[in-house]
């Protein structure tokens, strides 16, 4: 598809689309998506401001401490008290299964992996909701330069990879390392461990006042002496210019061609497959250089590649993406009041293996399908699946009758039936093995007349509905 072609707009390429771009699509969703046209729905995507939000915004104002900054938590909770990172958690996971700003949902959590800071973690405790809502969600589409040195001039980073302790005296290079290594260059790039010592020294003196908890620059920490990171340099300067060199430093790293295309790869792998053509690569890193790192301009390339187009099938679901696609696909509801459901369901996916913004290392939770082959995650997915599609747990959430996912005038068969569940399950009419495994497990045939008083329609129907969504073809993005 030339970059002048329209979207294509068959049922097919979009459903690509939106599973691609949210935490799963809908039937409901899809009919506003062909409605509206693709490109159209998807530019609105682009720009979240635009969509009206009424639910997700609800939610988030029945958590306490929202909308508040790192002086009042601090004046307000005790010290190190976890509770509002727990909450950051199931609010992040309550956005991911109601918000309709899905596109900037699937990048703050892709943002949140890359410029990772693990919650809960002690360091945090007062600022690591106030760095998702200015670093990850106030950016997660603008300009990655802006990003990143928002990133680099925040409390939860600077005390998560120990730059805040950081100084002249004794330059601390864990967050130099993680700079390089995870959020610009890319451990391929060829920097040295020299590079990784004088990006230390430039970024001293950005630290945390620990009597407010706030960024400031401490000249007296800055180390003025020369130094050279790959082809950026400085000389000797004073300590007063200290924060500028080091925002200096920041805003070269992000327009680095190595930066180009280490993100290029990343945002290739998350929407197009594991290991992606290197040529799109390419123009997907020269999209993001010459539009001034621009996170928005860079995705409209990528989505209007002939390889992401023609990767249908190519990505799988992580253990949360499954899980959450599940919820969306059964209309579970949130809380009627309160949050009680919502943690609940922040607590079920650390089962998973997968909690909202809960990785432990710098990293971020892998996005390749290796990494996800685990016996245990697979079936604990399985048994929350089954909880929401009985409406048992969590039993503060509001579901909907499994009647609902098939039309008033029921099927005369067992092979109707089964079209109709892949429809609104799968959204598309089961197949082949997965038809067979169905008839088996149901003790029928593709011709079996289908009763309303059947127990499949019933007390079963439950059973019927978790097994289609257990199948494999539920996990593919």
């Amino acid at each position: 598809m030339r970059a002048e072609e329209p979207f294509p707009t068959d049922r097919a390429s979009v459903v690509h689309l939106v599973q691609r771009t949210t935490w799963g699509a809908t039937p409901q969703l899809l009919e506003e998506v062909r409605a509206r046209g693709p490109e159209a729905w998807l530019e609105e995507q682009l720009a979240p401001d635009a969509v009206a939000d009424p639910v997700a915004d609800d939610l988030a104002r029945r958590y306490r401490w929202h909308g508040w900054s790192i002086s009042r938590v601090r004046q307000e909770l005790p010290a190190g008290d976890w509770e509002l990172l727990w909450d950051l958690g199931s609010l992040t996971f309550a956005r991911y299964v109601w918000g309709r700003r899905q596109l900037h949902e699937v990048m703050a959590d892709f943002w949140s992996n890359h410029l990772n800071v693990t919650c809960p973690s002690s360091d945090v405790w007062d600022n690591r909701h106030d760095y998702d809502a200015t670093v990850v969600r106030r950016h997660a589409l603008g300009r990655f330069s802006d990003m990143l040195v928002a990133s680099a001039r925040h409390p939860a980073m600077l005390r998560y990879l120990d730059n805040a302790s950081s100084g002249r005296w004794h330059p601390n290079e864990n967050y130099a390392r993680e700079l390089m290594e995870l959020h610009t260059l890319g451990v391929s790039a060829g920097y040295t461990e020299l590079d990784v010592r004088a990006a230390a020294r430039v970024l001293t003196g950005l630290t945390v006042d620990d009597a407010t908890g706030l960024y400031r620059y401490d000249a007296y920490r800055h180390d003025t002496g020369a130094a050279t990171v790959l082809g950026w340099r400085t000389e000797a300067h004073s300590a007063a210019a200290g924060e500028e060199k080091a925002l200096s430093l920041l805003r070269w790293l992000a327009v680095h061609p190595s930066t180009a295309r280490f993100l290029a790869r990343k945002l290739c792998v998350r929407f197009v497959s594991d290991e992606p053509p290197s040529a799109l690569v390419e123009r997907v890193a020269q999209e993001y250089l010459r539009t001034g790192t621009d996170v928005a301009a860079t995705l409209r390339l990528l989505f209007r590649s002939p390889e992401f187009w023609a990767s249908a099938g190519a990505k799988t679901r992580r253990p949360l993406e499954g899980y959450v696609a599940a919820l969306r696909l059964l209309g579970v509801g949130p809380d009627a009041r309160g949050t009680t459901g919502l943690s609940h369901l922040s607590w079920l996916s650390r089962e998973m293996g997968q909690q909202p913004l809960a990785w432990p290392a710098p990293n971020g939770y892998p996005d390749v399908a290796v990494a996800w082959q685990s016996a245990s995650a697979t079936l604990y997915r399985w048994n929350r699946v089954i909880l929401a599609a009985g409406g048992w747990w969590p039993n503060m959430l509001t579901f909907r009758p499994l009647r609902q996912l098939l039309p008033a005038q029921l099927p005369a068969t067992y092979g109707g039936l089964f079209d109709e569940l892949g429809r609104s399950l799968l959204l598309r009419p089961l197949q082949g093995r997965e038809r067979t495994a169905l008839l088996g497990f149901c003790g029928k045939t593709e011709t079996s007349p289908l009763r309303s008083t059947d127990e499949w329609l019933g007390w079963r129907l439950h059973h019927l509905v978790a097994t289609v969504l257990d199948a494999p073809a539920h996990m593919v993005r």
